[in-house]
């Protein structure tokens, strides 16, 4: 028995582990960045909805919704609880929504630059250790990228997506209402365009872009 172990133990790859451990930690702190904006801003414009609910939070266990958390791993796209939000609190609530909904994908390119920064100060000033190496690849190559493709990804104008919200501010009431309507079937319908793989060419393309441009900031 006890040799069993040592060749099961000898056969896994705890390379592969620790870098899908990373990545675990990386879409957590995206997915509680994110969420806790939404709500830190719905309060700012004066909902305390999210508050009440104890969603201001950076505990990743109050935000994550796990068969969404699932999907990111199976279908390439994921979600977490959305943060609650009463846009009657609002005092202009269309524009009060957008900004709101707004506040999740840039705190998440705000995140990218951040793990950015970390990785350039690491770079400069740290020695080269086997933990700061690993902390360096984590912000610069898994943190960053995930954070920037969060971000891009809410912003598609598609119910639920945060993107939806931005753009119905621009939108008369009527169109804004009827968009908002078929939220509901708009995670259906990214689903669907995940799985038949539609626009990931796209959306590879402008995370690519975004993560040029901020590289090119600190390197």
């Amino acid at each position: 028995m006890t040799h069993y172990l040592q060749n099961l133990i000898q056969s896994l790859d705890f390379s592969s582990m620790g870098d899908a451990a990373l990545r675990v930690a990386a879409i957590f702190l995206c997915l509680t960045i994110h969420e806790t904006c939404h709500g830190l801003a719905a309060l700012a414009l004066g909902d305390p909805t999210a508050k009440s609910m104890h969603r201001l939070s950076l505990n990743p266990l109050r935000h994550i919704d796990w068969f969404g958390l699932l999907l990111m791993f199976v279908a390439g796209f994921g979600w977490a609880k959305p943060v609650p939000v009463a846009p009657r609190y609002f005092k202009k609530p269309k524009q009060g929504m957008a900004v709101t909904a707004l506040a999740g994908p840039l705190s998440n390119f705000a995140l990218a630059l951040l793990a950015m920064g970390i990785s350039k100060v690491i770079y400069l000033y740290m020695p080269y250790t086997a933990v700061w190496d690993t902390v360096f690849t984590f912000c610069l190559y898994t943190l960053a990228p995930l954070s920037i493709g969060l971000g891009l990804f809410n912003l598609i104008p598609i119910p639920p997506l945060d993107g939806s919200k931005v753009l119905g501010a621009f939108l008369p009431n009527r169109a804004y209402f009827t968009l908002m309507r078929y939220e509901r079937y708009g995670l259906a319908v990214l689903l669907v365009l995940s799985f038949l793989g539609v626009g990931d060419g796209f959306i590879s393309r402008a995370i690519m872009t975004v993560y040029a441009a901020m590289f090119n900031l600190f390197f």
